[in-house]
């Protein structure tokens, strides 16, 4: 998998480094037990600081999308408990029905939307 950031996106460089390693979980190209590119190999590689990587990582953890091996490093281990997962969910698709509202963009355009994007994990 090759993670690419976007410099001029107002998007966190950390979150969009949780987020395409997210995606590369959900779409099979990062499999449960794979290891990560170390730290410092992932910062050079993307050109960002370690810092940021690390911060990527810690959050990935709390998440329950990885855990850090001392042989290892980071690997991914998706045991995130479901419920918990469903409260995230939850809490995140109110911000963006709140916006998708003030866009008066509809329930059927909304519903096609996730199945469109759902299908691309199945």
């Amino acid at each position: 998998m090759i993670i690419k950031v976007d410099f001029n996106s107002d998007e966190a460089l950390y979150m969009q480094l949780c987020n395409q390693i997210i995606i590369g979980i959900a779409t099979s190209q990062i499999q449960e037990g794979d290891s990560l590119p170390s730290v410092r190999q992932l910062a050079d590689t993307v050109g960002i600081n370690m810092h940021t990587v690390n911060k990527a990582y810690a959050l990935l953890r709390q998440e329950g999308f990885i855990k850090l091996d001392r042989r290892r490093g980071a690997v991914i281990s998706v045991d995130v408990d479901k419920l918990e997962a469903v409260i995230g969910l939850k809490e995140a698709f109110r911000r963006l029905l709140a916006r998708a509202s003030c866009k008066n963009i509809s329930r059927e355009e909304i519903h096609q939307l996730i199945d469109e994007i759902y299908m691309e994990y199945e």
